[in-house]
C-alpha cells in the first residue's frame, strides 16, 4: 500500500506565499516522477508543476515565476513554494506520483495526494 500526506495548505492574502509539502510512503521500489496539480470549483485539474527523478522540471505558465517544485528523496517528499500568491492561485492542490512497485509485476503506478486547499484573498 501506498499513502500520500499533504500538509500546508490554508487562508493567505494576496501577494503572499505558503509552502505545500506531500510525503509518500509505503511500498515502493522508486519514484519516477512527483507533481502538483490543482482543481479550481468548477474548473478540470491542471498541471500546476512536475519535478523528474532526474531534476528535471516544468511549471504551467500561470506558476512560473511565482512557484517552485522541489524535493527531498531522502524523506520521499515532494515540496511546492507558492509565492505572490494571487486569487486565482485558490483551488485544491493535489500532489502525484508515479511510483514503480512490485506486485506481480514490476509496474510504473500514477498515486494522488487527499488534496489540499489552497484560498488567496483579495
Amino acid at each position: 500500500q501506498v499513502q500520500l500526506v499533504e500538509s500546508g495548505g490554508g487562508l493567505v492574502q494576496a501577494g503572499g506565499s505558503l509552502r505545500l509539502s506531500c510525503a509518500a510512503s509505503g511500498s515502493f521500489f522508486s519514484i519516477n516522477a512527483m507533481g502538483w496539480y490543482r482543481q479550481a470549483p468548477g474548473k478540470q485539474r491542471e498541471l500546476v508543476a512536475r519535478i523528474t527523478s532526474g531534476g528535471d522540471t516544468n511549471y504551467a505558465d500561470s506558476a512560473k515565476g511565482r512557484f517552485t517544485i522541489s524535493r527531498d528523496n531522502a524523506k520521499n517528499t515532494v515540496f511546492l513554494q507558492m509565492n505572490s500568491l494571487k486569487p486565482e492561485d485558490t483551488a485544491v492542490y493535489y500532489c502525484n506520483f508515479i511510483l514503480v512497485v512490485r506486485t506481480i509485476a514490476w509496474s510504473s503506478n500514477e498515486y494522488w495526494g487527499q488534496g489540499t486547499q489552497v484560498t488567496v484573498s483579495s
